[in-house]
């Protein structure tokens, strides 16, 4: 079971996320934008992102969500001195 993230999940996560996700073969969840209502761990980086919400909006529209998503996380791991999945596919493929 998973729950959609935010300051208040919901039941389910969003099919049009699941679906634009599945397209890039990733099978992980993310939160993040909970702002205050975060836990907070002691000497925990923390990154708060604000995205677009795909809550209601269709595959085409989450689309774009994922591949600013992407370009977000591929900069993090490149400052943290992380290397990508090599063969892992970028935007627009």
């Amino acid at each position: 079971m998973a729950w959609s993230g935010g300051a208040e999940p919901g039941t389910e996560v969003n099919p049009s996320a699941v679906a634009a996700m599945a397209e890039r073969g990733i099978d992980v969840v993310v939160t993040m934008g909970c702002g205050d209502a975060c836990p907070v761990f002691p000497g925990t980086r923390y990154e708060n992102w604000d995205l677009d919400d795909p809550a209601g909006r269709d595959l085409a529209a989450v689309r774009p969500i994922r591949d600013d998503l992407e370009r977000r996380v591929r900069a993090l791991l490149g400052e943290l001195g992380v290397a990508a999945l090599r063969g892992a596919p970028g935007p627009g493929r």
